[in-house]
């Protein structure tokens, strides 16, 4: 017999609430736009300021490094000290540091800025994520708060390419940073009165010891995988991956044994959280690589420009946008777990697509294979995420967003690792060399198709014709073995998500069976 009743229904949310998203939504999407604007200033920035080539690594990876380091200590101090106040903190240190990152004059300053842009970006994404659990206590309607927010999330990967690409038409590469600072004046002003603040009452002190063993583990080991995926197997790679599993053993004791853990290893007992997460992790390891293929795809063996590769994804993401548009719908109409599942074999099709994809006139079929896969993953998002909110208790909402979107880095760098190196082999196994290629253009060749385009360049004549044929059919040959594991792995995926979450009602206005399985996970 149900015997819920009104009291039971969470409060809906006013005008306040809505607005004040729009206020959370803008930094998340200027949160995205730099993770990826900043690979079309590099040609600019390197001539002006003189960079050199390891300069130009750590300008491009210290801000992945100091975003994922952080995240977990942002999202518990924000859960201590109040989400608003650090968020606006974080906002105000971003805007600032992006103006030091557009008016660096050495490539030195220009890390230091791109430090401090992570270590101030991370508290944006656990603190926006952990307020809209604090502003939208309806199921029905957080599900709507987060597929606008996701949205965000996915929109300004893409967006960075093609505002970047006007801005450095029109100005100097550090125009590119200076998007940031409108949107986070915005988050200043309008912050204190449409945001409301929240903070654990019960929190207590910050362990700086655990903060300091979680940046011991997290950045080591995604500078190791990185550099696994950039230099192939490698003593240093496999160094530094092991310290930070070593000081990631180090970490989980200390918080076993903390009245006050940096991060409370009890949201893991809660089986909600822990199955999302995992599939969240899972899914961001095939995507994170796949997408790296598919960009590289479009421009090296398609031809396209930065610009037009951006432009050419905007079609996924306006699948993305309607995909996450009638989640929440369908998320109250049947169990999250078919929707999602229902979702991950769309994406499993895309992959099949994208199997098929020649090395010649494949534009279109990337284009259907993107539609498929980014629509299909909407769901796993956008449910996802409401979720996790809806199982953490409210005073650890911070913390459990944190842990969420720290997987996306780790999803990041193992997924670039993992499926770059599947693709590198195949195409590696799959290139033809043309008789009379010099020794040394034909040692570049074997690369990767980067270097074998540049060799290319360097031969000229029909060698270097049949040269650039053979490495796009190569490449596209790792692409379509990429998407063959792809469509195996998403299916796997799917019979997962249901296994794991099929207990999941579908979404009410309240959530009973949230509530039970946090207690459960309490006693």
């Amino acid at each position: 017999m149900d015997t819920s009743t009104d009291k039971d229904v969470p409060a809906r949310a006013g005008r306040r609430e809505w607005f004040g998203l729009v206020v959370l939504a803008l930094p998340t999407l200027l949160l995205s736009v730099d993770m990826s604007v900043l690979f079309l200033a590099v040609p600019h920035l390197t001539q002006d300021l003189q960079a050199s080539s390891t300069q130009l690594l750590w300008i491009a990876d210290i801000y992945g490094f100091m975003l994922a380091g952080f995240l977990v200590t942002m999202g518990t101090l924000g859960d201590r000290i109040g989400r608003r106040k650090l968020l606006l903190i974080g906002g105000g240190l971003f805007g600032i540091a992006s103006l030091l990152a557009a008016f660096s004059t050495s490539a030195e300053m220009l890390i230091a800025a791109r430090a401090l842009l992570g270590v101030s970006g991370a508290t944006l994404a656990p603190s926006t994520m952990a307020l809209i659990s604090n502003m939208f206590k309806n199921p029905k309607e957080r599900g709507t708060a987060i597929a606008v927010w996701s949205s965000c999330f996915m929109f300004g990967g893409v967006l960075g390419p093609v505002i970047g690409g006007f801005m450095l038409s029109w100005f100097w590469w550090g125009s590119v940073f200076l998007l940031a600072v409108p949107v986070m004046v915005l988050l200043l002003i309008a912050g204190p009165s449409l945001l409301p603040e929240y903070r654990d009452p019960d929190a207590g002190r910050l362990d700086l010891p655990s903060v300091g063993l979680s940046l011991l583990a997290i950045i080591p080991f995604i500078y190791g995988v990185k550099a696994f995926a950039r230099d192939g197997l490698s003593a240093a790679a496999v160094v530094t991956v092991l310290v930070g599993v070593i000081v990631g053993v180090l970490f989980v004791r200390r918080q076993r044994h903390l009245d006050d853990p940096l991060f409370d290893l009890g949201l893991l007992k809660i089986r909600v959280y822990r199955s999302v997460v995992l599939l969240g992790l899972l899914v961001g390891v095939m995507m994170s690589g796949t997408l790296l293929l598919i960009n590289l795809q479009l421009q090296l063996v398609e031809g396209l420009s930065t610009r037009a590769t951006g432009f050419w994804l905007v079609p996924g993401v306006i699948a993305t946008f309607a995909a996450i548009s009638v989640t929440p719908k369908l998320g109250s109409a049947f169990r999250p777990a078919y929707v999602m599942a229902a979702g991950l074999l769309v994406t499993a099709a895309g992959c099949v697509v994208l199997s098929q994809v020649p090395s010649t006139d494949g534009l279109t079929m990337i284009v259907i294979a993107l539609i498929l896969i980014n629509a299909g993953l909407a769901p796993l998002v956008a449910l996802g995420y409401n979720m996790i909110l809806g199982a953490a208790p409210p005073e650890k909402a911070g913390s459990a967003s944190a842990l969420s979107e720290a997987n996306g880095e780790f999803g990041l760098a193992a997924g670039i690792a993992i499926l770059g190196s599947i693709g590198t082999a195949v195409y590696q196994s799959r290139l033809s060399l043309p008789a009379g290629l010099p020794a040394d253009a034909a040692a570049a060749a074997r690369e990767n198709i980067a270097t074998a385009m540049e060799a290319a360049r360097q031969v000229g004549g029909s060698t270097a014709d049949d040269l650039i044929t053979s490495a796009r059919e190569a490449f596209t040959s790792g692409l379509n073995v990429v998407g063959l594991i792809g469509a195996v792995l998403f299916t796997a995926f799917a019979v997962l998500t249901v296994h794991w979450l099929r207990q999941v009602p579908p979404t009410q206005d309240s959530e009973p069976e949230a509530k039970a399985d946090t207690a459960e996970a309490a006693a």
